[in-house]
């Protein structure tokens, strides 16, 4: 019922965000503009902040029209070159004189879409050759495709490694640097020839027993139960993925806003003074972030509650408990993938001690093969986005991948 009731109240409110778009139009016509006054541009930014109380369900646009390669500016194009039910590996094209280290990105599957990571993407692509795991929203899947779990995402991460070929990269952001160090373990037990060369694991619950956060004592409070009794939905009718159980995405992003909800309370005030102002630029630049924030992707509910469990709850990759269809994961197994570990000092969600415990786990992996870089001053998304990652974390990962390419 929860889902339904979701939906519900947002159809309901569809005429009303219409009508708030249309008052908005009318006031910034020529005429209307010919004539304004601070009522009617408070008026005009208050049918604005109605018109933007909405969430979106669909992945919005990369954005990326072009890089610089050199001393050339090159045409970027989105290509999907491999779709399966869950996800499409999507390349970000473009005509480099010279071939590149090609990477793979593995995006999270925790409520918002892979374009959470286009400020990483757009850093790492004057110098790689990039491709990023593109997850669906999991109400846009039909049930004919059955399940989608924890073994089927590293699944996932392996099958595109295999259609990219030998000798490419992994860089892993936050929630599924844990499924692609099982990845990674899983096609160097096999002796898999596409096994990543190197593997970045940025910001990522290897261990979560080490500094526990809020989302861990979260975790920890309820019995996995009670999670799936209270968190999980079944998606309601006119979807494609109608009657799939998922954690629904605007669910996360109620936790995530309500951490810093004082935070967004203020942000969104600002933008309502920058929209009566006349601030058009810091406007664009508040509504940009927002309109990622606020698109949302719903979990299958086998990931959601596996993740939880095994993760957050079980610590079976640290204790040597974790499985992959049913065998053993030998970690040890690891020999030939570089490792770089990457952390933020004032990561809150997931802090310090957490990641760079994938270096013990590699065992057997040589010491001149691995790295650690804890970023000073960051917190989570400072880890992979912003000035402080473009400038100072991103040249130890291009310099990580080219000294294993």
């Amino acid at each position: 019922m929860m889902y339904l009731a979701y939906q519900t109240q947002a159809d309901l409110m569809d005429p009303l965000r219409f009508g708030a778009h249309m008052a908005r139009r009318m006031l910034s016509t020529p005429l209307m503009a010919a004539f304004s006054t601070p009522g009617t541009r408070h008026l005009a930014a208050a049918y604005e902040m109605v018109e933007r109380a909405a969430l979106s369900h669909g992945r919005p646009p990369f954005g990326i029209a072009s890089t610089p390669v050199g001393n050339r500016e090159l045409e970027v194009t989105e290509e999907s070159v491999y779709r399966l039910p869950f996800g499409t590996l999507l390349h970000f094209k473009k005509d480099a004189d010279v071939p590149q280290p090609r990477v793979l990105v593995v995006a999270p599957m925790s409520g918002h879409f892979a374009t959470l990571l286009a400020g990483t993407v757009r850093t790492l692509l004057p110098d790689h050759d990039v491709y990023i795991t593109d997850w669906h929203n999991a109400r846009d899947v039909s049930l004919e495709h059955g399940p989608f779990a924890f073994d089927d995402y590293v699944e996932h991460v392996i099958k595109f490694l295999e259609w990219m070929g030998p000798g490419a990269h992994l860089v892993a952001v936050c929630q599924p640097c844990v499924q692609a160090l099982v990845a990674a373990a899983v096609m160097a037990q096999e002796d898999n020839p596409a096994q990543p060369r190197s593997m970045t694991l940025m910001a990522g619950p290897i261990d979560c027993r080490i500094n526990p956060t809020k989302v861990n004592q979260l975790a920890q409070s309820k019995p996995i139960e009670w999670f799936e009794r209270n968190l999980i939905s079944k998606v309601p009718m006119g979807f494609e993925g109608a009657g799939r159980r998922v954690y629904p995405g605007f669910v996360q992003l109620s936790a995530f806003v309500s951490m810093n909800l004082g935070r967004h309370m203020k942000a969104h005030f600002e933008l309502y003074e920058n929209l009566a102002n006349g601030e058009t630029e810091k406007a664009e630049t508040a509504k940009a972030f927002y309109d990622e924030y606020f698109a949302v992707l719903d979990l299958a509910a086998e990931f959601y509650l596996e993740t939880v469990q095994y993760v957050f709850q079980d610590y079976r990759l640290p204790k040597g408990e974790l499985t992959y269809r049913g065998n053993p994961i030998d970690f040890g197994a690891i020999r030939r993938t570089a490792l770089l570990t990457v952390e933020g000092e004032r990561d809150d969600i997931c802090s310090l001690g957490q990641t760079v415990a994938a270096q013990e786990i590699c065992s057997r992996l040589r010491p001149h093969r691995k790295r650690h870089h804890m970023q000073p001053g960051v917190g989570h998304y400072g880890v992979f986005s912003g000035r402080k990652w473009a400038g100072q974390v991103y040249p130890l990962v291009r310099n990580h991948i080219l000294a294993s390419d």
